[in-house]
């Protein structure tokens, strides 16, 4: 792809008299001071490791892996101190979004957007064409250099009205919706405002463990009274040495757990946590404090599997477990799909 793309290009730009070598094998240039100029492919990242950078540009960036720019790219420049440019159509609010974003609080970064028009190599009839053509969300990612979410999107109403930094823990008790996963332990941190829910923070802890998460919240929140909301699956699933179960685990930090019988439909977790979202009205019952990335990224991001039958979830990208945390606790406490007909009884009336 880098031949196809830039290889001809290059050449013709580098004048004759300064060319020392060009290998056509490895896509490099050897210049007469000693630099080299080579093209890469970044789709086996492992393949970038140990070389040292003075610069860097990375075309198309939204498709490279995050894992090749901050596990390789970035530690081979920072020896040189080396800039790097990233080009390349947006993709959708995937991690080139999050870049985007993170550029704007940066001193010694900048951003720089233009329209395929402004880029000058495509005619305006030919644009026009597209315009007529294409459904209205891909001609503005494509040719207008806009950031758009993503087609089959789960929860399509999560919307910058749903995003505050005016929520705050209000010193009630502490709602934990929390997925247990092997690669990371995800979950969210909310009050009860009345009849609206505010997610003020979130957890996200790599390689640990069910005890390990506990004793940290205890820690952080210590005489506070926490009710915790996981995956009801939890109440089987032994992930201690001991052969505790996590949700046993959960009790014996002295959190309150809730745990139903049976794990929850996908679908009532869905459509209960659209229904905070926002309903057919335009009441809006969940808000998210900013800080809350992961969940934020979870509720802009994740998309049903395409061609797949309903509420089939594509857990590519891995970062559903916000949301799952989220549906857990929305259901636990809030359940508006459906009343209880008595108290005590776990009956549910439909």
């Amino acid at each position: 792809m880098a031949k196809q793309i830039a290889w001809r290009q290059l050449k013709n730009m580098v004048p004759p008299e300064i060319c020392v070598k060009r290998n056509e094998t490895d896509l490099l240039i050897e210049l007469s001071n000693g630099s080299i100029i080579s093209l890469k492919g970044a789709e086996n990242a492992d393949s970038l490791r140990g070389v040292s950078l003075s610069s860097l540009v990375i075309d198309e960036a939204a498709y490279v892996k995050r894992e090749a720019w901050e596990m390789v790219l970035r530690p081979a420049l920072s020896d040189q101190g080396g800039p790097a440019w990233f080009i390349t159509t947006p993709a959708g609010l995937n991690w080139f979004h999050d870049l985007w974003e993170q550029a704007q609080e940066e001193d010694d970064w900048s951003t720089y957007s233009y329209t395929t028009i402004q880029g000058g190599n495509v005619p305006a009839e030919e644009v026009e064409a597209a315009r007529r053509t294409l459904d209205d969300r891909t001609f503005r990612q494509e040719y207008l250099a806009s950031f758009e979410t993503l087609s089959g999107r789960v929860y399509p109403d999560f919307r910058d009205e749903n995003i505050t930094d005016t929520v705050k823990d209000t010193g009630g008790p502490i709602l934990w919706g929390t997925d247990f996963n092997v690669s990371v332990l995800a979950g969210v941190l909310g009050s009860r405002v009345g009849d609206t829910l505010h997610i003020w923070d979130e957890v996200s802890v790599t390689q640990t463990n069910t005890d390990e998460v506990c004793a940290m919240l205890k820690a952080r929140f210590a005489d506070r009274k926490v009710v915790a909301y996981p995956d009801p699956t939890g109440s089987a699933r032994k992930t201690s040495s001991a052969g505790r179960t996590d949700h046993e685990i959960i009790r014996q930090h002295g959190f309150s757990c809730y745990s139903p019988r049976a794990p929850w439909a996908v679908k009532d977790k869905i459509n209960a946590t659209n229904s905070m979202i926002r309903t057919a009205s335009g009441q809006i019952r969940l808000f998210v404090h900013p800080r809350c990335k992961n969940t934020i990224k979870a509720l802009k991001n994740v998309t049903y599997k395409h061609g797949a039958d309903d509420y089939i979830i594509d857990k590519a990208a891995g970062i559903e477990h916000w949301t799952d945390g989220l549906g857990y606790l929305v259901l636990g406490d809030f359940n508006p799909l459906y009343e209880r007909a008595g108290k005590g009884t776990g009956i549910r009336v439909y």
